[in-house]
């Protein structure tokens, strides 16, 4: 599927459910990050989404600095497509509409720390016993078991102690955390992954899984060929700086104007044209760079000419030159230059939301397209306890007095969170 810019306007209705995983219920026991993008992925792709939080509400809808509607950016960002209940999961009386909506549901994700539902009444096995088809997704920071299992973590933990944060930065620099949270987004994706293989085997099957994600886990997966190359020789890895450890032309390289272009001449044939389009004839030949091997051996004297050379021209210029060589190469943007992208723009990636009471939101969009389908209608991110009554009238059956008696005493329904509260 490909859209315009215009094609994707603002939209405040219901939608009705379309979408590859329109069959399926979700019922979102998270917060923050981790857990929240992945059901959000489960909303995109069609699933009924419900959110239960205290009645505080998600602690991310308070997170400065940008709020749109009273609701913090940072919230609306990773809660589209989703309904939202607010229960109050001290009372014995929420605990118990928890677990009725959890047996409505084909799959439950939580990132509480582990134990923490267990002692509430709200665990796998005892759900899976009522239903087994049911498919239940932890994601924590270090896993249900092993020695750090009790821990509290978050993403720069993840990113800290998984090695990555010591590849990250300039060779001369400190260690530094990525700008994208990726020990919360991959936790998130692999849960996905994870929840979507368990499904299919319970097709088949009729039984369920319990899906055990940790985002140390997930971090050290993505090590890749870095912890390949370590495993292998021996030899720890330092800060990556702009370049690669293995070809010293995927690199970026600071130019005329300021900006710097990133490029990857990772074969013989880009590397002679490279030379060529930067001018520099007698390069390719000369036996210091003639191959890749001896590239990387002498790669300081080889950046140092390279360097020379894109400091001559504006970095747009070199871009267009680089592709017209089929080098691929692309400018290192800031997000203003890459939310405005043209690419960016026809894939539907930047997406607009319009909220109940007119909001205006713009959010980075759903990159997963199913080719000759529009994209459906995106819900606007709910506000807490926006969906108390219906989804308890609907999904559970109660009648409107007892919803009403439920709010009335406080098991359902939002309240203002004290000042200075933290997340249980």
């Amino acid at each position: 599927m490909t859209q315009d810019a215009t094609s994707s306007g603002p939209t405040g209705i219901e939608p009705s459910r379309t979408g590859p995983l329109a069959h399926l219920r979700v019922l979102d026991l998270t917060q923050f990050l981790s857990g929240p993008y992945a059901t959000q992925i489960f909303g995109d792709l069609g699933a009924d989404v419900i959110k239960i939080e205290a009645p505080e509400g998600d602690i991310t809808r308070d997170l400065p600095p940008h709020f749109v509607g009273g609701q913090s950016a940072y919230y609306l960002s990773i809660n589209r497509n989703k309904k939202s209940l607010a229960i109050d999961l001290k009372r014995p009386e929420g605990r118990r509409l928890v677990r009725a909506l959890a047996l409505s549901c084909d799959i439950v994700v939580e990132n509480y720390r582990p134990g923490v539902l267990a002692r509430l009444g709200l665990a796998y096995d005892d759900l899976a016993a009522e239903k087994p088809a049911i498919i239940w997704c932890s994601i924590s920071g270090f896993g249900q078991d092993g020695p750090y299992r009790d821990r509290q973590a978050y993403d720069m933990i993840a990113q800290a102690m998984s090695g990555g944060m010591s590849l990250t930065g300039e060779p001369d620099g400190p260690p530094v955390r990525s700008g994208i949270p990726l020990g919360d987004i991959a936790a998130g994706l692999y849960g996905v992954i994870g929840i979507l293989a368990a499904h299919a085997e319970a097709v088949r099957t009729g039984r369920g899984k319990c899906v055990d994600v940790a985002m140390l886990d997930c971090q050290i997966a993505m090590l890749s060929y870095q912890a390949a190359y370590y495993l292998v020789s021996g030899t720890v890895p330092g800060r990556q700086g702009r370049g690669h450890d293995s070809i010293p032309t995927y690199r970026a390289f600071l130019c005329g104007d300021g900006l710097e272009v990133a490029i990857t001449a990772n074969t013989e044939r880009m590397w002679r044209n490279l030379c060529r389009v930067l001018d520099l004839p007698g390069l390719a030949d000369d036996p210091r760079f003639a191959v890749n091997a001896r590239r990387q051996e002498n790669r300081e004297a080889l950046w140092a000419i390279l360097e020379e050379a894109f400091r001559q021209r504006p970095a747009a210029a070199w871009v267009a030159d680089l592709l017209d060589a089929h080098i691929p190469a692309a400018v290192i943007n800031t997000l203003d230059r890459s939310l405005s992208d043209p690419q960016v723009l026809h894939r539907g990636m930047v997406l607009a939301l319009a909220g109940p009471a007119g909001e205006a939101l713009r959010v980075a969009g759903n990159p997963i397209k199913f080719v000759g389908e529009s994209e459906a209608p995106h819900r606007y991110p709910p506000a807490l306890a926006a969906d108390d009554e219906s989804v308890l009238a609907d999904l559970l059956k109660l009648p409107a007095e007892e919803i009403a008696a439920l709010a009335r005493s406080g098991v359902i329904g939002a309240r203002r969170r004290v000042p200075g509260e933290g997340a249980g």
